[in-house]
């Protein structure tokens, strides 16, 4: 009895170490995948020109009719926070390797993928919408690949000016007379009384948004899709805007007229004021 007692005990430790090999415990890193979905509210946004019948029309609390015709926006500083509070930065200062540009014209830019992310229970993700100012810069020798692919002809994320890079693109129509709206974000600079230039409108925005549930990385790759709701864009947490379109400083639907002080009320909106909304336009539907 004793030998077949101590024969199941060995039966019994061989299958632990069978298991735990198998486990989180030996998988040291994988991947996580940032999936992003685009919508009105809860409606997937559908891209088209003026005459579409199936583009995604929207209405704001203005009452404003409007769509999207192109849609892209920059994501960076992508940090993934564990359950202890340790912060797990990727490629925070490599615009090639940790920043992208999310266009709803192109499926393959919905989904980005972190690669080698530590193991871990992760509770909380940050991230940019834009570049901090550190890095906005265009600088084609530095990050070639970011600066390819936001300066590609069609996805024109740099100002023509060359003071950085768009952090929102924004096309489309409103109103029942399909006007043009053209919103465009991003930093600006300025000359100081000494003639330097120096840092203007920071339109760099940082998100953070809690798990519903822990995102386990180890022997699985789970994916946190994100949602990013355009109906924030004239409808948001800071501001309530009505579009209009011409030449005074209160005019905001077209790029070439409207004020950096228009131009903040669409950035805090989008990706928040920084203090009393830190998530804006962004909230998490799931971590699978």
């Amino acid at each position: 009895m004793k030998n077949l007692t101590k024969s199941f005990l060995l039966f019994a430790a061989s299958l632990a170490v069978v298991s735990c090999s198998n486990d989180d415990s030996n998988a040291v890193a994988n991947n996580v995948t940032l999936e992003f979905t685009n919508t009105f509210k809860d409606k997937v946004i559908v891209l088209g020109d003026a005459s579409s019948s199936s583009a995604t029309v929207n209405k704001s609390a203005e009452g404003q009719e409007h769509q999207f015709s192109e849609l892209k926006y920059v994501i960076s500083n992508i940090r993934l926070i564990k359950n202890d509070g340790k912060e797990i930065p990727y490629h925070v200062n490599d615009l090639d390797k940790g920043a992208t540009v999310v266009n709803q014209a192109k499926t393959e830019t919905l989904n980005y993928l972190l690669t080698n992310i530590p193991r871990g229970e992760y509770k909380q993700i940050k991230f940019g919408l834009g570049v901090r100012n550190d890095l906005n810069v265009l600088n084609q020798i530095k990050f070639p690949l970011f600066y390819a692919n936001a300066g590609a002809n069609d996805t024109g994320m740099m100002w023509e000016w060359g003071t950085g890079y768009r952090f929102t693109k924004i096309e489309g129509f409103y109103d029942a007379d399909k006007k043009q709206m053209s919103i465009h974000t991003g930093s600006t600079t300025e000359k100081d009384n000494d003639g330097n230039i120096v840092q203007g409108v920071d339109a760099y925005r940082e998100v953070v948004l809690n798990l519903p549930t822990h995102a386990v990385v180890g022997s699985s790759a789970p994916t946190i899709k994100i949602k990013a709701d355009f109906d924030k864009l004239l409808t948001g947490k800071s501001n309530t805007i009505k579009l209009s379109s011409g030449t005074s400083h209160n005019d905001n639907a077209t790029p070439n007229v409207h004020t950096s002080l228009q131009m903040v009320k669409f950035v805090d909106n989008l990706g928040g004021n920084g203090t009393s909304d830190v998530t804006g336009m962004f909230s998490i539907i799931s971590v699978k």
